[in-house]
């Protein structure tokens, strides 16, 4: 039988599951997964936050993945600049873009740039170790910040800010982040969305965690509590259950009071604000406040818009976090929505010029948007994985060269492959050095420290 070699871009969850989704079936498979940091598992390692261990358990399925026979990593390869699409159809069968959606969605406001505004990917890429975000800076001498977004991650990056770092110093949690957080002074933190408490993305869960953070208050205005006959209608809908028990939470919320003025001692404050969309960040140089439109909602349950009531709010601070959803990022030869950040497929056959593309498909983020927890990623991956099953049956094939051939063409490209073994090298090496710190790792969080550790 023909080996059938596929190379997979990405090394996230949705990666994994179509690795593992192939290498059951009945062909005679090849999987080669392209990832360009020489480590693997995507935001399972560098989006999960730290304080949140179990969900990084989803690891030890990968790894063992990753050592299955048939199943070749490739870490320190950047398509686009290292090797291209059209590289890896040479080489390869088919191609399944499985590379997440990295980039942050923008306010598109005025004083977005200012110093002390900055997207949720960076933050919670420098406090986890990813290469590309450890010299973000972030002051936390200021007293105030602003987290924009009504989700999980919004939920994390408040967490962070607000629990003691002795709770954080157990965890992964990169040790630079750490000693940058023990200085902070951050006291009160505005959660903000367009939209009311029922519209509200957070998980029961992650909003409940808020709450049990020592030294820290959750405050909500009693009047965003009270919803209209169309919230209503949305609550009824026995698929929307996480809406209910997040309004009970908000309800069951202190009332914002008067507050005296803020100290580096003073119990730390998360406020949750709704129906106010960004207006604009004010400041010369650094982030001083942020001034939102008042909203209101119209229109029938599930489909309800945001209208404006002609009045604004200014809210004083010295961080902006914005939370509010994330983009793919495009490739060479592939097409590419820019509207919706992501691929434009069809169950994960990549369309171009109205067509599917031959040999080419994405799964995950870049195929469904950014949605979806990591285990809706087997399904998704399944799915993609079906279609590219389906156009190899009764397919006359010729045989390609596989890792073979993507090896020679990266060799003579002088590009520093990183294997299986070269990854499990710096992994045995980082939780050498989380013991130092009794953590279960600290991460390198520069690629040349990496790389470091397989020349010795």
């Amino acid at each position: 039988m023909l080996k059938i070699h596929i190379a997979i871009v990405g090394s996230g969850p949705s990666g994994f599951y179509a690795a593992e989704a192939l290498l059951r079936s009945d062909l005679n498979v090849e999987v080669n997964m392209i990832e360009k940091l020489p480590t693997p598992f995507g935001l399972v390692r560098s989006g999960v936050a730290p304080d949140h261990p179990k969900l990084k358990q989803s690891i030890l399925v990968y790894d063992r993945i990753l050592k299955q026979d048939g199943m070749n990593f490739f870490g320190n390869v950047t398509v686009d600049e290292d090797i291209s699409v059209e590289d890896l159809l040479k080489t390869h069968h088919g191609v399944i873009m499985a590379c997440g959606a990295p980039l942050d969605n923008k306010l598109n406001i005025d004083g977005e740039n200012l110093k002390g505004s900055h997207a949720a990917t960076a933050f919670v890429g420098w406090y986890n170790g990813h290469p590309e975000y450890r010299d973000e800076k972030f002051d936390f001498k200021q007293k105030t910040a602003i987290v924009i977004g009504h989700g999980n991650v919004a939920a994390d990056i408040c967490r962070i800010l607000s629990k003691p770092v002795s709770e954080l110093k157990k965890s992964d949690i990169a040790e630079h982040a750490l000693d940058a957080l023990a200085e902070s002074q951050i006291r009160k933190i505005h959660v903000v969305g367009r939209r009311g408490p029922v519209q509200a993305k957070f998980s029961p869960k992650e909003l409940r965690e808020l709450v049990d953070i020592s030294n820290v208050t959750t405050e909500v205005d009693v009047n965003d509590c009270e919803i209209g006959e169309q919230c209503k209608v949305e609550l009824s809908d026995p698929k929307n259950i996480s809406s209910g028990k997040n309004l009970e939470l908000f309800r069951s919320f202190s009332e914002l009071q008067t507050s005296p003025e803020l100290t580096p001692h003073s119990p730390r404050k998360i406020k949750f604000r709704f129906y106010l969309t960004s207006q604009k960040i004010h400041g010369a140089e650094t982030v001083e406040g942020m001034s939102f439109f008042k909203n209101q909602l119209g229109g029938q349950a599930f489909s309800q818009t945001v209208i404006s009531t002609g009045e604004t709010e200014h809210i004083s601070c010295g961080l902006v976090f914005r939370s509010i959803g994330y983009r793919g990022v495009p490739f060479k030869d592939i097409p590419f929505c820019d509207d919706q950040g992501k691929i434009p497929n069809k169950e994960g056959r990549v369309i171009k010029n109205g067509k599917a593309m031959p040999g080419v498909y994405v799964t995950g983020w870049q195929k469904r948007g950014p949605s979806g927890i990591i285990g809706t990623n087997r399904a998704d991956s399944i799915e993609t994985v079906d279609c590219l099953l389906a156009d190899m049956a009764g397919v006359e094939k010729t045989p390609k060269s596989g890792s073979d051939g993507l090896t020679a063409l990266l060799k003579k490209r002088q590009v520093q492959i990183v294997e299986l073994d070269d990854w499990l090298k710096i992994d045995t090496s980082e939780i050498a050095r989380g013991k130092k710190y009794g953590k279960p790792r600290e991460k390198f969080t520069r690629v040349d420290e990496m790389l470091d550790v397989l020349s010795v």
